[in-house]
C-alpha cells in the first residue's frame, strides 16, 4: 500500500476504459437501469466483474452485492464480491472488470487502503480492465475525493484517490436552491475548492448522467449537460454528448 500522490505519477490513460456514473438509481427505475446499455458496451464480452461495496454504512456488503447482482441479471453479468474472496488483493489482480459502488466516499477510501486493493484496483485498471463506478465510485476515480459531497464519517490515512482522470467530479450534482435556504449552494461550494485549488478543474454531474473514457477520448451521456467550473472563468455547461477529451489535457 502506498499514499503517493497519483497525480504525480499519472497513469497510462491509453489503455483505460472507464465508466463513471453520476448515481446508481433515477426516479421511478430501478438501480442501474438508465445506464444498463453503457454497463453492457463497456464490459463488452466480458459478462463478469468484481465489485468492490466498501462505501457501504447502513448496509452489509452482502446485502449490497445482492443488489448490485439483481440491478446486472437482465445483461447476464456474473458479480463477485470482494467480501466473498479469500484473498481480496488477488481477486482484484485476476478481475475480468472492476466495480466500485456509491455510498461514503471517506469509507470507501479508508478501506481501499486498509486493504491493499487501493493499489491493486489503479494497477488492474491501468492495465486495460474495464472500470465502472457510481457517485463514490466516481469520486474514487479522480485525483483526490475533496469534491465528494458526503460527510467525513471516517478518517482515510489520505484523500488521494486513483487518479484515472486528471479533473474533479462532484457526482449528484445540482444548482437547485431550496426556498429560504440560507446556507452555501454547491456551485459555492465547489467555488471554494478552486479558491484554494486554482489549478484543478471540476465537473458537476448531474443524476442521470455519465462520463465514458476510452483512451483519450472522453465523452458526456444522459439527459442533462454537465456544468465545468474552472478557476478564473464563469462556471457554464457542457451539453450531452459532446467530445470532452480537452479535460484530459
Amino acid at each position: 500500500m502506498t499514499n503517493a500522490d497519483p497525480s504525480k505519477s499519472p497513469p497510462d490513460r491509453g489503455a483505460l476504459r472507464l465508466l463513471l456514473l453520476s448515481n446508481s438509481r433515477n426516479p421511478g427505475q430501478a438501480p442501474l437501469a438508465h445506464a444498463l446499455e453503457a454497463i453492457a458496451n463497456l464490459l463488452g464480452p466480458t459478462r463478469e466483474l468484481t465489485f468492490i461495496p466498501y462505501a457501504a454504512v447502513t448496509i452489509t456488503a452482502q446485502e449490497y452485492t445482492a443488489k448490485v447482482r439483481e440491478a446486472l441479471e437482465s445483461i447476464e453479468v456474473v458479480v463477485r464480491s470482494v467480501t466473498e474472496m479469500s484473498d481480496p488483493v488477488a481477486a482484484v489482480r485476476e478481475a475480468r472488470a472492476v466495480a466500485v459502488g456509491g455510498g461514503n466516499s471517506f469509507q470507501l477510501l479508508k478501506r481501499m487502503y486498509e486493504t491493499g486493493l487501493f493499489g491493486a484496483v489503479r494497477t488492474r485498471v491501468t492495465e486495460g480492465v474495464p472500470y465502472l463506478g457510481w457517485s463514490a465510485g466516481s469520486n474514487l476515480a479522480c485525483p483526490t475525493i475533496r469534491t465528494t459531497n458526503d460527510m467525513p464519517v471516517v478518517e482515510p490515512p489520505s484523500l488521494v484517490a486513483l487518479g484515472f482522470v486528471p479533473f474533479q467530479i462532484n457526482p449528484h450534482y445540482t444548482d437547485r436552491v431550496l426556498p429560504d435556504f440560507e446556507g452555501e449552494t454547491r456551485d459555492e461550494r465547489i467555488g471554494e475548492f478552486l479558491w484554494l485549488n486554482p489549478e484543478v478543474r471540476v465537473v458537476g454531474l448531474r443524476e442521470g448522467s455519465w462520463l465514458e473514457l476510452a483512451g483519450s477520448a472522453l465523452s458526456l451521456h444522459g439527459p442533462h449537460a454537465l456544468r465545468l467550473f474552472e478557476y478564473g472563468r464563469a462556471a457554464r455547461d457542457i451539453p450531452s454528448g459532446g467530445d470532452l477529451s480537452v479535460l484530459l489535457g
